[in-house]
């Protein structure tokens, strides 16, 4: 009991590629990449619409809610 030897990633290989062909992974992969750009280009707009407004886009305000 260890880790996984060759024989083990051949067959997950071998699995993975009879389920979703040899087409389907690059493109796959694809969508991941624009998955990713997309976050990151929507994170740098958060960013810069918060630096044009003037507001830190890390400070958050906190109002106390004491019950009394």
């Amino acid at each position: 009991m260890g880790s996984f030897s060759i024989w083990h990633w051949l067959i997950v290989l071998v699995v993975v590629l009879l389920l979703f062909g040899r087409g389907k992974i690059p493109e796959l992969m694809g969508d991941v990449a624009k998955g990713i750009k997309s976050f990151k280009k929507g994170m740098t707009e958060d960013d810069t619409a918060a630096a044009d407004k003037g507001v830190d886009a890390k400070a958050v305000e906190h109002k106390s809610d004491e019950v009394r």
